[in-house]
């Protein structure tokens, strides 16, 4: 699992941090009741998903943070399913259930990843969709989640689009060079995951892209760190206690512009 230890290691900024025990019943209970929850095959084992938005829309796969399938991410699964004219939204468990509650745990259950075997969760959520009623499907996800959103522009020939969020795939998991769908990415400045998600990994990335000719943007969102789209009162407090502190709502509202017209553009 090197390929997901290396980017957390240099942050000094990420000590445990104790979230206070009434998340784990807000966790529960946010947003839940508008998911329809449902099963996905895929060679020998199933997983759990999240279904919201409109049957017949444009699908999108919304993947997890490194803490797993929590309020946020299903905030931005409920969020992305009301954009525009709409999506239909999906987020697979790739945790298999788990979430973690803090830094530590959330380190620990990426750690301990199975990145090849969560490709092929995508792979089979874009399938899912596209047997569903969705002609046309993109990706997007944040953090671990963007990373497996750009990797799944190499390696899942199915996708339309791709959307990533403050993240990048290690090497030995997919070459963004290699990329076969549109892809656009979006990162914070202030950004301290080295070679994951700061400046130069973006840098890097756009040189990838560049050089695998598909349609892609690289956007740096000056005065903002890492996961600077987590607005929810939780997720503000969340980042808080890593030391993020920076908000730029002018930036969440750009981001979520340019994420709404780049799907539009390939899923339409």
């Amino acid at each position: 699992s090197s390929s997901s230890r290396f980017f957390f290691s240099s942050s000094s900024s990420l000590r445990r941090s104790s979230i206070p025990s009434f998340y784990r019943s807000s966790i529960r209970s946010m947003a839940d009741s508008a998911f329809k929850k449902i099963q996905i095959q895929r060679d020998d084992t199933t997983f759990d998903a999240y279904v919201v938005g409109k049957d017949d829309a444009p699908g999108i796969v919304v993947i997890q943070e490194w803490w797993g399938v929590d309020f946020e991410i299903k905030n931005h699964a409920v969020k992305i399913s009301k954009l525009d004219t709409g999506f239909k939204a999906l987020i697979p468990d790739l945790y298999r259930g788990k979430v973690g509650l803090d830094t530590a745990e959330a380190q620990h259950l990426m750690d301990g990843l199975d990145w090849q075997g969560a490709v092929k969760d995508i792979r089979a959520s874009v399938n899912w969709l596209k047997a569903n009623g969705s002609k046309k499907v993109g990706v997007t996800g944040m953090c671990m989640g963007g990373a497996l959103a750009i990797a799944s522009s190499v390696l899942v020939p199915e996708v339309d689009a791709v959307v990533g969020f403050y993240g990048t795939p290690s090497s030995e998991l997919a070459d963004p060079a290699q990329a076969k769908a549109p892809v656009q990415a979006h990162f914070g400045e202030l950004d301290n995951f080295v070679g994951f998600s700061d400046v130069t990994a973006a840098k890097s990335l756009e040189e990838k892209l560049k050089a695998s000719g598909v349609a892609h943007e690289v956007h740096i969102y000056e005065g903002n760190g890492h996961a600077f789209l987590n607005r929810s009162p939780e997720g503000v407090s969340r980042r808080k206690s890593m030391g993020l502190s920076d908000e730029d709502e002018a930036a969440v509202e750009l981001a979520w512009s340019r994420f709404t017209s780049w799907m539009k553009r390939y899923l339409a």
